[in-house]
């Protein structure tokens, strides 16, 4: 379905599909401490579309990681997703491999 965003937990993994953007992130962000519960990968490879609010939220869903001592890694950045990351010069925080 267009416009959705579903995730999957299975710690240490969570999965993200769909859309990431400022309509559907909304859900993710009100329950993101329970689902980050145990997470230390972030699976992207399942995102159609990330806008700048979903990166922004990619961003902070790793500095809450950080600040409870995980390092979160993303797995499955695709190239629109590591294009997006390299306009906003986010290199060093989301790590593109």
């Amino acid at each position: 379905m267009k416009g959705a965003l579903s995730w999957e937990h299975q710690p240490p993994r969570l999965i993200l599909r769909g859309d990431l953007d400022r309509e559907t992130l909304l859900p993710l962000w009100n329950q993101r401490r329970t689902l980050m519960n145990q997470v230390k990968t972030l699976d992207v490879a399942g995102l159609q579309r990330v806008d700048s609010a979903g990166l922004a939220m990619l961003v902070h869903l790793r500095a809450q990681a950080e600040q409870e001592g995980v390092t979160l890694a993303l797995s499955g950045i695709t190239d629109r997703l590591s294009t997006l990351i390299a306009l906003y010069n986010l290199q060093e925080i989301i790590p593109v491999n």
